[in-house]
């Protein structure tokens, strides 16, 4: 029972931590299947946690090596599993100024080092009645156990009408669509609110016609629009009217260039594709007026169909280069 449930738990975390990664990639459809692919190995621990528990208590019976670590994986996956379920039912968004998902993703990232010294101090190595039709089987039966409870659950929150049912495919709330004062104002990781001033900020644009920086008078003169959607990985989307200028219009020489970035003012950074740039908005104004600190004063970028991530802040310059636009981290470290 040990080698089955500790094989079944490893294949079920690794699956919830790589498809919850993957949808915070996109804000589009394949986040939807990647989700629940994710909430169903979330629901296949939460099952085999009782038996992993009596495991846990013969081996705190026996104070191996490296007990504490065991046990602060287990409290970290219980309250990843705990805060996912929450905020997937909408019954709790927010605790203690973290969001549900914040602390989800959180405790799930803070559990992956001790998962990786739990494999490598306890090794399970694989043996031919691993593959046996038994094992498979039983592995099958909890994997239908896991979806049709997963299925159960989503029923059960449209039936209550719980908060939950009303979760973007993305899995995030409604926060204050078309009411730019309801917009939340939040930061990646590290990043702090700059104070700017408008007078002596510019736009560097760098192309292969060379380097051009426009000023914010300038910039404020455009007025293309569009009706967007920001969707944070904090758990939040907010659909909003945009106006600015599209980044095409302000590069139309992309020669020999395979990727543009555009860099923040505090050196947080996104790389596209040259061929977006005609998707890509530089935005000046949020609802028809001007954006303030918190939402990107000056300028910021809406990138329609990315995660809030991508919608870089306070914008300070563009730059085209010859690397392809995968040449970047997945996820900003700043």
């Amino acid at each position: 029972m040990v080698r089955r449930t500790n094989t079944y738990l490893l294949v079920l975390l690794a699956t919830a931590f790589l498809t919850g990664w993957l949808a915070f990639a996109f804000a589009t459809a394949p986040a939807r299947w990647s989700l629940v692919i994710h909430a169903t190995a979330g629901v296949g621990v939460a099952m085999v946690t009782p038996w992993k528990s009596l495991i846990a208590r013969h081996g705190l019976e026996r104070r191996r090596p490296g007990w504490w670590a065991s046990l602060l994986l287990a409290v970290l996956v219980l309250v990843s599993l705990a805060a996912g379920l929450l905020h997937s039912t909408g019954l709790l968004l927010a605790w203690g100024g973290f969001t549900a998902m914040e602390i989800h993703v959180g405790a799930a990232i803070a559990a992956v080092p001790f998962a990786l010294w739990h494999v490598l101090a306890r090794p399970a190595f694989l043996r031919r009645t691993d593959l046996s039709r038994r094992y498979l089987m039983r592995g099958g039966a909890l994997l239908a156990a896991s979806v049709g409870t997963y299925s159960a659950g989503e029923g059960v929150v449209r039936l209550f009408a719980l908060p939950g049912a009303r979760r973007r495919f993305t899995g995030s709330y409604d926060a204050g669509s078309l009411q730019p004062q309801l917009l939340p104002a939040t930061q990646w990781l590290f990043d702090q609110v700059p104070d700017i001033d408008a007078g002596s900020w510019r736009l560097t644009v760098h192309s292969p016609r060379g380097t051009r920086a426009w000023s914010y008078e300038e910039i404020s003169r455009f007025s293309d629009r569009i009706e967007a959607t920001l969707d944070c990985t904090g758990g939040f989307y907010s659909t909003q009217a945009w106006e600015g200028v599209w980044l095409d219009r302000l590069i139309t020489d992309t020669r020999h260039a395979l990727s543009l970035e555009v860099r923040s003012v505090t050196g947080y950074s996104r790389r596209f594709a040259v061929e977006d740039r005609g998707q890509l908005l530089l935005a000046t104004r949020l609802g028809g007026a001007a954006l303030d600190a918190g939402h990107g004063y000056p300028v910021r970028l809406v990138a329609p169909k990315r995660r809030g991530f991508w919608w870089v802040k306070w914008v300070t310059s563009v730059h085209l280069d010859e690397v392809p636009q995968w040449w970047q981290l997945p996820f900003p470290i700043q």
